[in-house]
């Protein structure tokens, strides 16, 4: 192969490897998913812009309107508290004091209006208790005796 065509190869293979780095680099920034704190949020709002605000759910904010289907919240990050309203209703593990990610906009009347509420789980594993969930001892013997 002459020095010419080595030259083309060269280059070749370098836009190539440039093209691919930056389509790596475009996947993995567009897919990272970041989340503003409460105090993050109140110390720059934007209104209208798009955010994901994490917190805890405040104790004793939480109320819940059947008829209208309405939920309005405290967010906290211990330091500085945001009322959220959102309209549909929440998922099973959301409560008070437990963690949440909510997604939506920060509004000119000072709340954050939330399309979407993503509970977060306690990351600590508890074995179901016996005389609340899962089989008591009578079902342990039952079994024991069919062997």
């Amino acid at each position: 192969m002459s020095r010419r065509g080595r030259l083309k190869l060269l280059a070749g293979g370098a836009v190539i490897a440039l093209a691919l780095g930056w389509l790596i680099y475009e996947g993995v920034s567009q897919s990272a998913v970041y989340f503003v704190t409460p105090s993050e949020l109140v110390a720059a709002p934007v209104p209208g812009k798009a955010y994901r605000l994490g917190g805890l759910v405040a104790a004793g904010s939480v109320r819940w309107e059947p008829q209208t289907v309405q939920l309005t919240f405290d967010v906290t990050d211990g330091k500085t508290t945001v009322p959220v309203q959102h309209r549909g209703t929440p998922p099973d593990l959301f409560g008070e004091g437990r963690g949440a990610v909510v997604e939506g906009q920060w509004t000119t009347d000072g709340y954050f209006r939330a399309t979407l509420i993503m509970a977060k789980h306690s990351e600590e594993y508890e074995a179901p208790h016996p005389t609340r969930e899962g089989p008591g001892p009578g079902m342990t013997k039952t079994l024991d005796t069919q062997r």
